[in-house]
């Protein structure tokens, strides 16, 4: 299996990287696993100096970091950019945090004296996606190493030179010979590595046939898992939210990062009062879209992260299409070179629909117009996917009921779901299990010891 880095924006290969052998992974894991008996040993100061070292390589290198993200899988350069930024800030927030949040909780029991000690528990493998290549490292890496665990990371074959980047930062950044360890593996090299007894977690960002081959495998061995796969988010518009508004961000609730985020809104669920208005205001900001190069400051809509990507998402369509539901908007390829897709409006999709259930991972929404607040919570409900909803109400009371009837890990009110370092990031239901970010981000891969002290009097 060849890692290459290939342009989607003219579907040219630029760069191929080779496989590790089964010998240099193993070195790796060795090295890594070295790496945490004395990474353990080491107190939050130090650990925290090398994540605010990391942020600030980052913050220097943006705008070449950014030109590489947006290379090898489409990104807009501008929101490439934002990405390192909010990978700065994620690694600062950790270093700053981490040792408040990890510190010891006393407890009052009847008898004696205890505490919970926040232990490391040793080398994690965080199996990542090319859509964010940073931001997704940045949020499994920067709080297991204030834990003081170590980290192998097996990164999307089609963003090589990106992860290549992040090792290359971290040595940089002074971090210790197996701390982080990038590595260019097959698929197939992965069980064996979940298997090994001296990893002692797995952390997977992807779908949902990944994400229960990754489950299977740790349950099998023990290990601790944390999965984030698939969503399809809804996007409630209720009859007394601000129109305007609310399609503005509806925009740019499925369009971000080309359409292809796990949180993006991908079902517009409208009551019948106002569906018609918010949906002809939504096809005429969709239909003004600026398709074009990532790279040119003016472009609105660029490429989908691979031919194979762009291909996929028409065949959906047409399996839409032939299965009941109409085009409103787009549809099609764009008639240029490069992986792109027309922004796209499907209507009529009934649960009949071969896709009803699918998520659309690119610029294509579905919308859905219902009677009242009960059928959109139930619609919205009627999914396999549990990540994250929006809610648009200008009465902020009935947006927090709502919300709390909706079957997800992120409800937002009065915006598309969205992340930044101090909100808890995870789903439910065939969305995966576990958080990432904020302080529940350094509970997944940690000991809570109990520590407690006898007393003389003791009656244990």
């Amino acid at each position: 299996m060849n890692f290459q880095t290939t342009n989607p924006t003219n579907n040219k290969l630029v760069k191929s990287f080779n496989e590790m052998s089964n010998e240099t992974v193993e070195n790796a894991v060795t090295s890594a696993a070295n790496a945490f008996e004395e990474w353990k040993k080491t107190d939050y100061k130090e650990r925290a100096q090398l994540l605010y070292t990391v942020a600030g390589l980052l913050r220097a290198k943006k705008r070449t970091l950014a030109q590489m993200i947006t290379l090898e899988m489409g990104k807009l350069f501008n929101h490439a950019e934002g990405e390192i930024k909010l990978s700065a800030e994620i690694f600062d927030y950790y270093a700053k945090n981490a040792e408040n949040f990890l510190a010891d909780k006393i407890l009052n029991p009847v008898h004696g004296k205890a505490l919970i000690r926040h232990s490391p528990v040793g080398l994690l493998l965080g199996i990542q996606p090319w859509n964010f290549p940073f931001y997704q490292v940045a949020r499994f890496a920067a709080p297991n190493i204030m834990i003081g665990n170590t980290v192998l990371i097996k990164h999307a074959a089609n963003v090589p030179q990106c992860a290549i980047a992040i090792e290359e930062i971290f040595t940089e950044a002074g971090a210790p010979k197996g701390l982080y360890t990038n590595l260019l593996i097959s698929h197939q090299q992965i069980n064996p590595l979940i298997a090994d007894k001296r990893i002692r977690g797995v952390s997977l960002t992807g779908s949902e046939s990944a994400g229960a081959s990754v489950a299977t495998e740790a349950g099998k061995h023990i290990k601790r898992s944390v999965l984030e796969l698939g969503g399809s988010d809804a996007f409630i518009i209720l009859e007394d939210a601000d129109i305007d508004k609310a399609v503005e961000w509806a925009v740019v609730g499925r369009i971000n990062n080309n359409g292809q985020c796990c949180v993006a809104s991908k079902r517009f669920i409208a009551l019948e009062s106002i569906a018609d208005e918010f949906l002809q205001k939504f096809k005429t900001k969709m239909s003004d879209l600026v398709v074009g190069d990532p790279m040119e400051v003016n472009t609105q809509l660029g490429p989908l992260c691979t031919e194979a990507a762009a291909v996929k998402i028409v065949d959906q369509v047409k399996r839409a299409v032939n299965g009941g539901a109409k085009i409103l908007l787009g549809g099609k390829r764009v008639n240029r070179e490069g992986a792109f897709m027309e922004a796209t409006i499907l209507t009529d999709i009934k649960p009949e629909n071969p896709v009803f259930y699918e998520e659309f991972f690119g610029p294509v929404a579905l919308f859905f117009k219902v009677k009242n607040e009960a059928e959109a919570i139930a619609l919205a409900n009627d999914s396999p996917f549990g990540l994250g909803g929006s809610v648009f109400t200008q009465d902020i009371e009935r947006g927090k009921r709502v919300a709390n009837q909706i079957d997800t890990g992120m409800v937002f009110i009065n915006h598309p779901t969205w992340t930044q370092a101090d909100l808890p990031f995870g789903g439910t239901k065939g969305s995966g299990y576990g958080r990432e970010m904020a302080e529940l981000g350094l509970e997944e891969f940690v000991n809570k010891k109990l520590i407690r002290i006898s007393e003389l009097s003791d009656p244990f």
